[in-house]
């Protein structure tokens, strides 16, 4: 009888308009913050979802699920979209389209094929219960939250950008 079973459509469909409503919002934060910000903004946000996916439950803890649902737009869109407008905006017109290639692929293809390789070995290694084969869930989902900022924090450490209003102008006309 849980909301989360009887209304799972309704409560991904938050995912969806989230995503809808943080494209929108991208050249405002773009313009006002910069590609830096708003890259960490993204990895700020996997951070505070996977955070909630830690903490949340189908019970007392939905609203935390709503909410990562909520976060979701934040953390999906702002990284892809602002990286592919970085590699727009800094990438020489001869090389542009294989520099977004290669950014794709190593975000959606390589990266996504490793990280899920990856990951599934570090849960089955130190997060599954080997006689049950029961997850602990939390756990994973506090170990994805601290990789997260681990990663937020090498980025806004090494990434060396300086912000120019200008360059997003360009790109909205």
């Amino acid at each position: 009888d849980s909301l989360v079973v009887k209304y799972s459509t309704l409560i991904m469909s938050i995912s969806q308009i989230s995503e809808t409503l943080f494209i929108l919002a991208i050249p405002f934060f773009l313009k006002r913050f910069g590609i830096k910000q708003v890259m960490l903004f993204s990895m700020i946000a996997w951070v505070l979802r996977f955070g909630l996916f830690a903490f949340g439950n189908p019970g007392d803890g939905l609203w935390m699920i709503i909410l990562s649902c909520i976060v979701y737009g934040m953390a999906f869109d702002f990284f892809n979209i602002s990286g592919s407008l970085f590699v727009e905006t800094s990438t020489d017109s001869k090389i542009r389209s294989s520099a977004q290639g290669l950014f794709m692929m190593m975000t959606n293809g390589f990266g996504a094929v490793l990280g899920s390789v990856v990951s599934g070995q570090i849960i089955s290694m130190y997060f599954t219960d080997a006689s049950t084969g029961e997850k602990d869930w939390h756990n994973i989902w506090l170990t994805f939250a601290i990789y997260a900022a681990i990663i937020a924090i090498a980025f806004a450490v090494l990434f060396k950008h300086k912000h120019n209003p200008k360059d997003v102008s360009n790109i909205s006309h």
